[in-house]
């Protein structure tokens, strides 16, 4: 089992920066070679794929997101977070925490509203 517990969202003007951490636990879970991922789900559209940390290292940004937002693991706190700068309105979505561990595990979500 792994749980995970996404925070940071909230109200932010166009142009302005967020960091959204997702908290990880589980006894099996392994925060160092665990591949994680931000996905978002606006009002109306599927879920996406915002940015990807890999086990090996390597990242993957939704073309949307790229040189805006990054994502990194801050391994002592179990954290993956997102850092989320020049945000525009059509970022306004709920953002949702991945992972897999035999099978797909979702924090519940955090919103971010991004106002012109």
């Amino acid at each position: 089992q792994v749980q995970l517990v996404e925070s940071g969202g909230g109200l932010v003007q166009a142009g302005g920066s967020l960091r959204l951490s997702c908290a990880a636990s589980g006894r099996a879970f392994n925060i160092i070679s665990a591949s994680m991922g931000w996905y978002r789900q606006a009002p109306g559209k599927d879920r996406e794929l915002v940015a990807a940390l890999y086990s090996g290292g390597t990242t993957n940004y939704a073309d949307s997101v790229k040189g805006r937002f990054t994502i990194s693991k801050d391994r002592a706190r179990n954290t993956l977070v997102l850092q989320m700068n020049n945000l525009q309105p059509e970022d306004t979505a709920v953002y949702y925490c991945k992972t897999r561990l035999g099978r797909d595990y979702w924090g519940q979500g955090t919103q971010v509203t991004v106002s012109s």
